[in-house]
C-alpha cells in the first residue's frame, strides 16, 4: 500500500532521529518548525525512530492528513542519520530505501548529463 501511495509524489526523508510516538499534530510542526516546508504540498514525509525497524508517513490528501505506519518484522531501514533535514528522493532511492537498501548507493549507474559527448 505503500507503494501505491507513493507513485506520482515527492517523497522527503526527514534524516535523524524521529520520536515515533508523536501523532499527526506533532509531526506536522517538525517539518513546518524545523525543516520549514509546507505540510500541506502534495509530498510524503517519512520519519524513522532510533530502532529502524519501523517508519511513519505523513501525507496531506486536501481534505485531511493520512498517518501511515510501517514495522518490518524481519529486516532495519537503512536511513540517513547525518543530520535533521527533509531529503527530497528520487522514485529509485524511495524503492531502494523501501527495499531496505541505502539511498546512495555507489555502484549504481548514475543518469547521463545531456549535452556532454566524449
Amino acid at each position: 500500500m505503500l507503494k501505491d501511495l507513493i507513485c506520482g509524489k515527492q517523497v522527503y526523508v526527514v534524516t535523524g532521529y524521529t520520536d515515533l510516538r508523536k501523532s499527526i499534530d506533532g509531526l506536522a510542526a517538525i517539518v513546518q518548525g524545523q525543516l520549514e516546508l509546507d505540510v500541506f504540498s502534495k509530498g510524503l514525509f517519512l520519519f524513522c525512530g532510533r530502532k529502524c525497524d519501523r517508519i511513519k508517513g505523513l501525507l496531506w490528501e486536501g481534505d485531511g492528513f493520512l498517518l501511515l505506519y510501517k514495522r518490518l518484522d524481519n529486516g532495519k531501514f537503512q536511513w540517513p542519520r547525518n543530520e535533521t533535514e527533509a531529503r527530497l528522493l528520487t522514485e529509485q532511492q524511495t524503492r531502494w530505501l523501501l527495499e531496505g537498501l541505502k539511498i546512495e548507493q555507489p555502484k549504481a549507474i548514475r543518469e547521463g548529463k545531456p549535452g556532454i559527448l566524449y
